[in-house]
């Protein structure tokens, strides 16, 4: 009995030092979606309630704190142009000729009509800075064997107080993510596959966002070409570059 009860304490000592932490699965993430500057060509199709529709555009992202996008297609949005600077975020409509601040509750409204939210693109992609993570079980996602992660948030103010993310073990990305609210109210879906190599790193094509209190099949983001570490000229993070 004590042979068998040493050989369960072994086995389960031995799975314990195999897993690794959340902290450890969120630093790995990083590695694979963050760089010093992404520059990428994609497009969002968007699935309402009675038609879709497509929107390309070009982005160009430095670090976590400046980002530009500049849409592309279809007519009555090209020109459209967004600019977000550390906190900050501003849109520039061709239509109106105005450049305007996205700010408080408006941060909360839909992209384009899409199942992402102003907030969302504000987001800083370093989840470590603003949750505690956990490893909370296995699973499997897209046929891949997965960490499920939780997070929970750091401080009040978060758009989403807990996340769930399917972590591939392998290539160490997400290929799944539940987004809650205040209560535990389920609030977005979010899948991630075409998980190609770029570059030396593993990076999802393609996304999948379901705000989960819309109707819709929810909104495809696809990315056609993208190029990490590139040099971006400082001109582009500019107000000026809205006009």
């Amino acid at each position: 009995m004590n042979k068998l009860i040493f050989i369960i304490l072994s086995s389960i000592a031995i799975q314990a030092s195999s897993q690794p932490s959340g902290k450890d699965i969120l630093n790995l993430i990083d590695k694979n979606l963050n760089a010093k500057t992404r520059i990428l060509t994609a497009k969002m199709i968007i699935s309402g309630a009675r038609e879709s529709r497509t929107i390309e555009f070009n982005s160009w992202a430095e670090g976590e704190k400046k980002a530009y996008t500049e849409y592309t297609s279809p007519a009555r949005e090209k020109g459209t142009k967004m600019l977000k600077m550390e906190d900050k975020l501003w849109i520039f409509s061709p239509s109106t000729d105005r450049i305007i601040q996205i700010t408080g509750q408006m941060l909360r409204q839909s992209v384009m009509g899409s199942d992402l939210s102003y907030e969302d693109m504000m987001e800083d992609p370093a989840l470590a800075n603003h949750y505690n993570a956990s490893v909370t079980a296995q699973d499997t996602a897209d046929n891949r064997e997965c960490w499920i992660v939780q997070l929970n948030a750091l401080k009040e103010g978060e758009a989403y107080e807990v996340r769930k993310i399917w972590v591939d073990q392998e290539r160490n990305i997400p290929l799944k993510e539940e987004l809650y609210g205040k209560g535990g109210k389920l609030l977005k879906r979010t899948s991630l596959t075409d998980v190609q190599k770029i570059q030396g790193r593993w990076f999802p094509m393609k996304m999948i966002f379901k705000d989960m209190l819309r109707s819709g099949d929810g909104t495809q983001f696809i990315i056609s070409s993208i190029k990490l570490d590139e040099t971006i000229s400082p001109d582009v993070f500019s107000k000026a570059s809205l006009k």
